[in-house]
């Protein structure tokens, strides 16, 4: 499989937090999830992506190229999604059209025209009447009127009601049909990720804690119950992290076939979601 992004051995210090040694790959053709909490450092990784940032050291490379010979050749296929506005905000649609056509060599009118009416945006309002679902979707429209092949989204669903993020997830499914496209989709709504990802990137305090797909964390992850006289040192080291109540203890695992071994059918064992995963390893040093 090839990989759209590839960051090796990547290290971005700020005061008070880093990205370190971060090697993260997004394979292409897919839907890849990045999750975190916020100041987990996923902005920092999506700007140093689109060469916003420069890392102090490691490589970057978009479709196989480096950004200090191939930059434009980069941004030319690579949309990116906002969750809210970025244009001035007396401009329309057809305004907009104007200013960003030329700057990429497949832009295609017919195509805007197409998402135009498709995504039912008016062309001549101004982008400042726009709700924030519409400015994310008229963001998506430019980036597939370009033909952009990798797609980068920014927490497009923050804010939006939950049936604005059904038609957008529904969306996203049939924009990827084709197979021509790659998304990556930052946001801390994991629900959104359990429905469409393939594969999901889990940042946590500048650190990359798995990049795994949906089936492997499906099959390594999982919620186990049962009571506390099963817990001991050695039976513990089957967890991430163990959460002790007066009526049992509830843990994560990321090696369910140990949990098996170890406990046999003592303990109840259920898929871990996403959510569940982030929260039972906030603070934990040790997960794969």
């Amino acid at each position: 499989m090839k990989n759209v992004v590839e960051l090796k051995d990547v290290t971005k210090k700020f005061k008070g937090f880093s990205v370190e040694h971060l090697d993260l790959q997004v394979p292409q053709g897919l839907i890849t999830g990045f999750i975190g909490e916020n100041g987990a450092g996923k902005s920092t990784t999506i700007k140093m992506m689109m060469n916003l940032l420069r890392p102090e050291s490691g490589d970057v490379k978009v479709f196989g190229l480096d950004y200090q010979t191939h930059e434009k050749e980069i941004k030319e296929r690579i949309g990116f999604v906002y969750d809210s506005n970025v244009f001035f905000e007396g401009l329309n649609l057809k305004d907009i059209r104007r200013i960003v056509a030329p700057a990429y060599k497949q832009w295609d009118d017919p195509l805007f025209y197409k998402y135009m009416e498709q995504f039912n945006l008016p062309l001549n309002k101004a982008i400042k009447t726009f709700s924030k679902g519409m400015q994310m979707k008229a963001s998506l429209a430019i980036a597939l009127s370009h033909h952009a092949e990798l797609i980068i989204m920014d927490e497009p669903t923050a804010g939006l009601d939950p049936n604005f993020r059904r038609e957008l997830l529904e969306l996203l499914q049939e924009i990827m049909m084709d197979g021509k496209r790659t998304i990556f989709f930052s946001t801390h709504m994991t629900t959104d990720l359990d429905r469409i990802a393939d594969y999901i990137a889990f940042m946590r305090n500048g650190e990359l804690v798995f990049n795994k797909s949906i089936q492997e964390i499906s099959e390594h992850y999982a919620i186990v119950k049962g009571g506390l006289d099963l817990l001991d040192r050695d039976t513990e080291q089957d967890f991430v992290h163990v959460h002790r109540a007066p009526t049992g203890f509830q843990a994560l695992t990321n090696n369910v076939q140990a949990v098996e071994d170890t406990f046999g059918d003592t303990v109840i064992i259920e898929r871990a979601n996403l959510e569940e995963i982030m929260y039972y390893t906030k603070g934990e040093k040790h997960l794969v």
